[in-house]
């Protein structure tokens, strides 16, 4: 059996991750081997066409994958990761998509041979919108960071940083950051409400709103803050709102705020 990755995790994430992988071809389901404990969840793996077991140990004792993506929750991550040690003799590359698990933690449990790369996803990359950021310690090579960038890029857009530290501020970002969206979609549903609108109607204008906002500046080569003065006509309604927003600089600040109390959160759950 000719085994290229193995998946250590096929909840949510993993399962979305997996979907993405094998629909746009970068893998087919005979290279790739899932280890999900769950029945319903291995099961749903194994309906894709892939190899599936219950636990590592049921992996072949000849296999030599090219990567293991580790995709269980951080509470779990060392149990987890302590079944592929058999690994860690640097053929093998390790990616984590755990948040807030250090590399470090990785080479005390797999050695100091093993090629490991964290990788901070987000929500949206169950439906190939996700921002994965990527860090790789010294033993990855540029030919694996390629291909693990390649593979990432099924479920979204994939950045790279040189520096681990800076990991916090991306969870603060990117991984947190959908959830600071879906309540900004919250806020502009009531306030549709507040104005009177019925409440199916608030949500469809409040959803596609942002959804087309984000998508006109990810496609547009203007900054969005020019997007945004083309909107505003001076003294018109798009003005009258912004002097609330843009007041003393007060929506700025208020974000400013929310991602430094997640990146201080991140720092103490990594420790």
């Amino acid at each position: 059996m000719t085994i290229r990755l193995v998946l250590a995790g096929c909840g949510n994430m993993g399962y979305a991750m997996l979907a993405g992988w094998l629909k746009s071809g970068k893998l087919a389901p005979a290279d790739v081997f899932v280890v999900e404990p769950n029945a319903d969840l291995r099961q749903r793996a194994a309906t894709l066409g892939c190899h599936v077991a219950a636990e590592a140990g049921a992996i072949p004792a000849d296999a030599v994958p090219s990567l293991v993506v580790i995709a269980v929750k951080p509470q779990v991550i060392r149990d987890v990761t302590a079944a592929y040690r058999r690994f860690g003799d640097g053929r093998t590359t390790f990616v984590s998509i755990a948040a807030g698990t250090p590399v470090a933690t990785f080479e005390a449990i797999l050695g100091a041979r093993a090629p490991i790369v964290r990788c901070m996803p987000n929500t949206p990359a169950a439906i190939g919108k996700g921002m994965m950021v990527v860090f790789s310690n010294p033993l990855v090579s540029p030919e694996t960071k390629a291909r693990v960038a390649d593979l990432l890029s099924a479920s979204g857009e994939v950045a790279t940083i040189d520096d681990e530290g800076l990991m916090d501020a991306v969870t603060a970002v990117s991984g947190s950051g959908p959830a600071y969206i879906f309540h900004f979609i919250e806020a502009l549903t009531a306030a549709a409400e507040h104005a009177g609108l019925p409440g199916e109607t608030a949500r469809l204008l409040a959803m596609q709103t942002v959804y087309g906002a984000a998508s006109l500046a990810a496609e547009s080569r203007e900054d969005p803050g020019v997007l945004r003065q083309q909107v505003t006509s001076p003294n018109g309604t798009t003005a009258a709102a912004l002097s609330v927003l843009m007041g003393e600089n007060r929506l700025t600040k208020l974000v400013t705020e929310a991602v430094e109390a997640a990146r201080l959160r991140s720092i103490e759950l990594g420790k």
